[in-house]
């Protein structure tokens, strides 16, 4: 008994002691043939205590390569010593620093203008780097070769050299590897999506050359179609002969639904009335990329207005697409306006876009009595449209769209009690936001309509005002031959669920009927909030006249939602 009791106190005396030797921490300090300075020290940020010798011998490794990029070309690990049980020395040998380095390079690789990005020495046979950005550049020019299809591109230094001043100078090899192009393209996820997006709206085609960056780029420009996002990169699988490039795509529910509609008897009528209004609109419900919109808005008194527009695009997998569009506005027992529009679109690239087109207008005067100084009457239009857009996308949730330009042009004439009048209407749409970062960005967008003509009728003048041009105004209740409106707002962005921003804007309009020229304006606040049911818009707004003093009662609320479904 004594002894096996002897033999536990032995084994474990034995353990605590093994245990504690291994659980003892190691230090590592360095020495070079001059004083080690602390910025020295500081740039090599070199950790000093270590578990286990295998940790130790590899910072000492570590230090080796580090003190190379930063121009210590010439180091070297003399010795690692051992001072005592816990403590070890690295004797190293720095030598002499050298500051940068000139890289001989050929233009059949890169030309002058790729070299700028790394350097901004260059002649036509070197280029001069510093120490420190020699394997960050290497890795932009080798990104440079991928770009132009040698996915498997690989770049190093050889031959270095001293010159007779002691700088140091090396040539700068480049394997290319085989030129690769995308041969296949393969969609994983949502196998029905319209592949002509794929070749017109983001530029992937087959035949180009294989960059991964731009590929990537491109099917994040998918999200902002609405109807599909990228759930992953897209990746590429190299045979000996071919290259098949696959997009992992998703489908997503994009039909959009708002609405509130309301009954009513006229007290002079006695006839029934709607107010209130509805917005419909079907996306990619057939997988083909159509679009189907449907609105209505009605106050049950001032005025109704009724749009419908149903898009092709792609049709029989080219660049051209058609559009139909009918749209009816009834002013109280004023007028009521039809305006009838075809167009014929061409994708030129994956941001541009042009039509032509015929756009038609029909008019009819309701007054039993004409009013003095308002000029409704009769009247039939027709004009020969053309116009163009550039859209470009950003992968940002609450705001897919980064920039628009657009500018629409119709050339026509207008008919009534048989005369006619020649016409010009010219439409444009510009708008930008400027991101600061993740949180904060700036919207700035302009509208700007004019119509030339000899004479002007109330019922064909352009309306604006509301939540989608001049805030703080009544919806379409400003008529303008001209006018010209620029919407800011600074946005705060909490996450991708949550904004607030600021409403500032500015607008000028004429009226030739009533020979009016006014400037407006309008402040205020806006939250937007991306709910189960929708993204949710509320904005407060007061708008004012030029000299008119500051009214609460001008102040405006604008809600809308959209619900997709």
């Amino acid at each position: 008994m004594k002894k096996l009791l002897y033999i536990s106190i032995y084994l474990y005396i034995y353990t605590c002691f093994f245990f504690g030797m291994n659980a003892q921490e190691l230090t590592l300090s360095i020495k070079a043939e001059k004083p080690i300075s602390q910025g020295m020290k500081d740039s090599l940020r070199m950790n000093t205590s270590f578990e286990d010798f295998t940790a130790l011998k590899k910072e000492t490794d570590t230090v080796y390569l580090k003190l190379q990029r930063m121009g210590y070309i010439e180091s070297e690990m003399l010795q690692l010593q051992k001072e005592n049980d816990s403590s070890y020395t690295a004797n190293f040998y720095f030598g002499k620093k050298y500051n940068e380095l000139k890289v001989f390079y050929s233009e059949e690789n890169f030309n002058k203008k790729e070299i700028q990005r790394v350097s901004t020495e260059i002649t036509d046979t070197y280029f001069i780097l510093p120490f420190e950005t020699i394997p960050n550049s290497l890795r932009k020019l080798t990104a440079l070769r991928n770009q132009k299809g040698n996915a498997f591109a690989r770049l190093r230094l050889t031959e270095f050299e001293k010159d007779d001043n002691n700088k140091l100078s090396a040539a700068l090899f480049v394997d290319n590897g085989n030129i690769r192009t995308v041969d296949s393209i393969a969609i994983k996820g949502y196998e029905k999506f319209p592949r002509s997006f794929l070749k017109y709206y983001a530029g992937v085609k087959k035949g180009k050359l294989f960059n991964q960056k731009k590929l990537v780029e491109q099917s994040e420009n998918l999200n902002s179609l609405g109807f599909v996002s990228a759930i992953k990169p897209p990746e590429a699988l190299f045979r000996k002969d071919s290259t098949t490039v696959y997009f992992y795509l998703e489908k997503q529910n994009n039909n959009l639904f708002d609405g509130i509609l309301g009954f009513a008897t006229d007290e002079e009528t006695q006839k029934l009335t709607f107010n209130g209004y509805l917005n419909l609109e079907l996306n990619n419900n057939l997988n083909y990329g159509e679009q189907l919109l449907l609105n209505y808005k009605a106050d049950g008194k001032e005025q109704v207005n009724f749009r419908v527009k149903a898009t092709l695009p792609y049709l029989l997998k080219t660049p051209f697409g058609l559009s139909g569009e009918l749209k009816i506005f009834k002013r109280d027992s004023t007028f009521i306006t039809t305006e009838q529009q075809v167009r014929a679109t061409y994708q030129i690239n994956p941001k541009s876009t042009t039509y032509i087109g015929y756009k038609g207008y029909d008019s009819s005067n309701l007054l039993d009595i004409a009013v003095a100084g308002t000029p409704v009457e009769d009247f039939k239009s027709k004009f020969f449209i053309a116009g163009a857009s550039y859209i470009k996308p950003q992968n940002k949730k609450l705001f897919p769209i980064k920039t628009i330009i657009s500018l629409d042009g119709g050339l026509g004439a207008r008919d009534k009690e048989g005369n006619s009048d020649d016409q010009i209407r010219i439409e444009t749409l510009l708008n930008n936001i400027f991101n600061l970062n993740y949180q904060n960005s700036i919207f700035v967008q302009n509208l700007t309509s004019v119509l030339f003509s000899d004479s002007y009728l109330v019922n064909e003048l352009f309306r604006f005002g509301g939540i989608n041009s001049m805030r703080g105004f009544n919806e379409n209740s400003i008529d303008a031959s001209l006018y010209s409106v620029i919407n800011t707002e600074y946005r705060y962005q909490f996450n991708d669920g949550v904004y607030v921003h600021s409403i500032i804007d500015v607008g000028y309009f004429e009226n030739e009927t009533l020979l009016l020229k006014q400037n407006l304006y309008s402040f205020g606040l806006g939250l937007g909030l991306n709910t189960k049911a929708g993204l949710f818009k509320f904005n407060v707004a007061n708008g004012n006249t030029k000299n008119q003093d500051f009214s609460f009662s001008n102040t405006k609320i604008h809600i809308s939602i959209s619900s997709k479904f």
